[in-house]
């Protein structure tokens, strides 16, 4: 994760620029001459600063995966339940993707860079497999049935909600009412199973 705390103005500015310059065009479609002119920096401090434009797309994907997780980890924080917290990342995505309108940075990201030794895909990749075994660990606390096999199908609804989000078909919505009658049905198949015992 990135600790921009003793960055310099300039490589905090080449980030943002990056960040937003990434994201609305693609990674693959910007280059660092384009970087460097709307941050108002030569090529040189640029590459003085990340070191490759590879380098520079992995930090701007390490900065977004910082910034989702604690974004996640502050909904779940908020949830007086355990059972509502499993839901708690699809609050926070609904909180997101208000001012992400481009899909999933990690999604696109993964499109773009298939090379699993690109610093960015492997990031990209660690943040699917968080969230996935991060609705695991949320599915057994609150006790939910088959938690693995839960965790599996939240994550297929999560990202299917960010890969059509651009749609404005209100998937992100929908995807956290579906979520929750999975979870209630899991909790009260496991209600079932301990009165069977």
């Amino acid at each position: 994760m990135p600790d921009l705390s003793a960055a310099t103005p300039a490589s905090r500015r080449i980030l943002a620029t990056a960040e937003d310059l990434f994201y609305s065009r693609g990674i693959t479609a910007v280059g660092v001459d384009l970087i460097a002119e709307h941050s108002g920096v030569t090529k040189r401090t640029l590459y003085d600063r990340f070191g490759s434009k590879d380098a520079l797309v992995a930090e701007y994907l390490a900065g977004r995966d910082q910034r989702w997780r604690e974004a996640v980890l502050a909904a779940i924080e908020a949830c007086d339940d355990a059972g509502e917290a499993v839901l708690a990342p699809f609050a926070a995505l609904r909180t997101w993707t208000a001012t992400s309108t481009r899909g999933c940075a990690f999604i696109n990201a993964l499109a773009e860079l298939p090379d699993p030794a690109h610093p960015a895909h492997r990031i990209a990749v660690d943040q699917k497999r968080w969230l996935h075994r991060l609705f695991a660990d949320l599915a057994t606390r609150a006790g939910c049935a088959e938690p693995a096999a839960l965790a599996t199908r939240l994550l297929l609804l999560h990202e299917g909600a960010l890969a059509t989000q651009p749609l404005g078909l209100g998937t992100v919505s929908e995807s956290m009412e579906t979520a929750r009658e999975l979870v209630r049905a899991s909790l009260s198949e496991s209600l079932s199973e301990s009165e069977a015992r």
